[in-house]
């Protein structure tokens, strides 16, 4: 017998060997699996859900804040108000002839995202919300954590309308260069809930709209 460390044994590649290696990379692999399975299960279900509460304006005030006041509770009565006293409530008496089933323009027809990316962006920041309100740290939100782009307004509005009336020259969108490359986006001028805008000027505020002008014309700028 040779003295000093054994060497290790190699266990011969025996059928019940191979059967327990193999029995363990199947128990390894089903946590993984079941776990993409619930995934896979869960996100359309949650996706699909939180579509059908959405519809529901009333679903975007079932929230409290800390001091019991129901969420966007100021926005929402601006929302309902009659005559609208800004650009929102205005859209609120409108419908949408493409789905008749509920044909009325709702929070989430404008604040829902466009496209996938969109949409998906959209429903991970109502999660993240969800879970600060759950934690006791989420409060009335001072500003869009996803901003409404053109795209959001160019459902509705695929082409800018030619208006004359209320102005005493050429209305803006009349000229060409403005409806393409001018750096300016549409809610810039058409603030949708602010409710200092001129109700015969679809809402725009005269001082707003000087401060974007003069950022190419210098005439419109304040002396």
């Amino acid at each position: 017998m040779v003295e000093g460390n054994a060497l290790p044994r190699i266990e011969p590649d025996t059928p019940d060997r191979s059967q327990r290696i193999h029995g363990r990379t199947i128990h390894s692999m089903l946590g993984p699996l079941f776990a993409a399975v619930i995934l896979l299960v869960s996100i359309p279900a949650a996706w699909w859900t939180t579509d059908r509460l959405e519809a529901d304006d009333d679903f975007c005030n079932a929230c409290h804040l800390p001091s019991g006041r129901p969420l966007h509770s100021q926005i929402r009565a601006d929302f309902d108000e009659q005559p609208p006293p800004n650009l929102a409530s205005r859209h609120a008496r409108l419908t949408l002839p493409t789905r008749s089933s509920s044909p009325g323009i709702r929070c989430i027809d404008c604040h829902g995202g466009v496209g996938l990316v969109g949409r998906a962006s959209v429903k991970v920041l109502s999660v993240k919300d969800l879970i600060l309100y759950l934690t006791g740290q989420f409060d009335e939100p001072t500003q869009m954590s996803w901003p409404l782009g053109d795209a959001d307004c160019r459902q509705c509005h695929p082409h800018f309308e030619k208006k004359t009336r209320g102005f005493d020259g050429e209305a803006f969108h009349n000229k060409t260069v403005h409806n393409s490359g001018l750096g300016v986006d549409c809610v810039e001028c058409h603030s949708a809930h602010d409710t200092t805008g001129d109700p015969e000027l679809w809402f725009l505020n005269a001082e707003v709209q000087r401060g974007r002008c003069a950022q190419c014309h210098v005439e419109y700028a304040e002396p």
